[in-house]
């Protein structure tokens, strides 16, 4: 069993960690996302996720990248709690955190065969910028069924009641 800290990786073990995989002609997935309150949603998503590739990378927003999508107050865990946390799932099989608002560069770099979004989204209404990257590499895009109920800003909305 791996360590959960060996599976947060930095750019260049990833990209290392990737070409291994390509080699071996396996199917690497790659989700994205703040995860600031682990939760059943999250958990049922990154196994469904996962369960389309023989591999998965979650790219964690950093907590700069975290506080420019979601507010001030966000995130609530920092991102190496966030990292670790995401790791210790033995379905998710690398984390790397990145602080730019967007995936571009890292989806050119990785070059995923497969992106997942919850189905909150769809193929017009993810970032374009990210989907122009991810055609440019050859991924396909896939969206997952959500569970209904669940999510982080109702978390907190419960706790603070």
């Amino acid at each position: 069993m791996q360590a959960p800290n060996k599976k947060i990786m930095d750019l260049e073990t990833l990209l290392k960690w990737r070409e291994n995989l390509r080699t071996q002609g396996k199917r690497v997935v790659v989700s994205n996302g703040c995860f600031d309150i682990l939760h059943r949603g999250h958990v049922e998503y990154l196994f469904k996720a996962r369960a389309q590739g023989d591999a998965m990378i979650v790219a964690l927003n950093s907590d700069a990248s975290t506080r420019a999508l979601k507010g001030p107050t966000r995130p609530i865990n920092d991102q190496d709690a966030r990292a670790v946390v995401l790791s210790s799932l033995y379905f998710v099989d690398a984390v790397y955190i990145f602080d730019s608002p967007r995936c571009t560069a890292l989806f050119e770099a990785v070059k995923p065969d497969l992106y997942v979004k919850g189905a909150d989204y769809d193929i017009h209404t993810i970032n374009q910028e990210e989907k122009a990257a991810l055609q440019s590499v050859g991924a396909n895009i896939c969206f997952i069924e959500l569970t209904p109920g669940f999510s982080t800003t109702a978390t907190i909305a419960k706790i603070a009641e």
